[in-house]
């Protein structure tokens, strides 16, 4: 037996399909544009913490923690909050395979939160990091 084509169905699916795709594309657009500022970021600062607050009033334990871990090192650090930034925090997720905050950058390169550093500082790695992201 023939079975007739459902013309409203094959509509409404191609409209859901027109609507899905601008989405993507704003999806992917937005988040593009949050890797070009990351990028930029890292660019600016040696070393960056993407964290909950500011250096000045962080909004969580472990960023503060990283505050005080980099102070003691006495070259200069940058915090940025990403507390409202959903999307900056998903593309920050997503760059680097780490779901958590804070995230740590020095000289570009993602080291993860304290609890690598200190077992890094253990090791005495830290310093000599720092120092070379620096030119000392």
């Amino acid at each position: 037996s023939m079975s007739y084509v459902d013309i409203d169905f094959i509509v409404n699916q191609s409209i859901a399909g027109k609507n899905l795709s601008k989405r993507i594309k704003k999806e992917v657009d937005n988040y593009n544009l949050k890797l070009d500022k990351i990028k930029k970021e890292l660019a600016e600062n040696k070393i960056l913490i993407y964290g909950k607050g500011t250096k000045a009033a962080p909004q969580c334990g472990f960023t503060a923690e990283t505050v005080q871990f980099f102070n003691k090192y006495g070259y200069p650090f940058e915090v940025v909050n990403c507390l409202e930034d959903v999307e900056k925090r998903e593309a920050l997720s997503k760059m680097t395979n780490w779901p958590t905050l804070p995230k740590v950058f020095i000289d570009g390169k993602f080291y993860g939160d304290t609890d690598i550093l200190d077992e890094m500082e253990a090791k005495g790695e830290v310093e000599p990091l720092i120092k070379a992201a620096f030119g000392d």
